[in-house]
């Protein structure tokens, strides 16, 4: 029976970056070729569920956001208490807000992301190598 053979079929097939190759090939250099494969294909299923995670917050708060501005933008057409052009204005100006505000979210959600990679570069490091000190010394 050959290694490949016994690899799960919803594993057999994980495309590893190669970062994450070189990163894994760097760190556990003595390692067998199937424990490089193992925690490869680990390290692309969290960074897989991690941007997963991020894009589909993107698109809620996204689609919520600009629900919302829609519905005040009808109520406040709707009500003709002020002038079309100041509401044209008031809108614009909500726009640019939501716009700041938007990329702050991108931002700290794209930082979140790497703080997993980072926490789980720190935890495999601390399993591998508890003394501290670089592998390669």
């Amino acid at each position: 029976m050959t290694d490949e053979a016994q690899v799960p079929k919803e594993r057999a097939l994980v495309e590893v970056s190669p970062e994450t190759k070189a990163l894994v090939e760097k760190e556990m250099p003595d390692a067998t070729a199937q424990v490089q494969e193992e925690t490869m294909a680990l390290f692309e299923a969290i960074k897989r569920r991690a941007q997963a995670e991020i894009q589909g917050a993107s698109k809620f708060t996204a689609e919520a956001y600009l629900s919302a501005v829609q519905q005040a933008r009808e109520t406040i057409e709707s009500d003709r208490l002020m002038d079309p052009e100041r509401i044209a204005y008031t809108i614009k100006l909500m726009e640019m807000d939501a716009k700041q505000n938007w990329d702050k979210i991108l931002s700290e959600m794209s930082e979140l992301g790497d703080r997993l990679a980072q926490s789980a570069k720190d935890a495999w490091d601390s399993l591998f190598n508890p003394s501290g000190t670089p592998p390669n010394s």
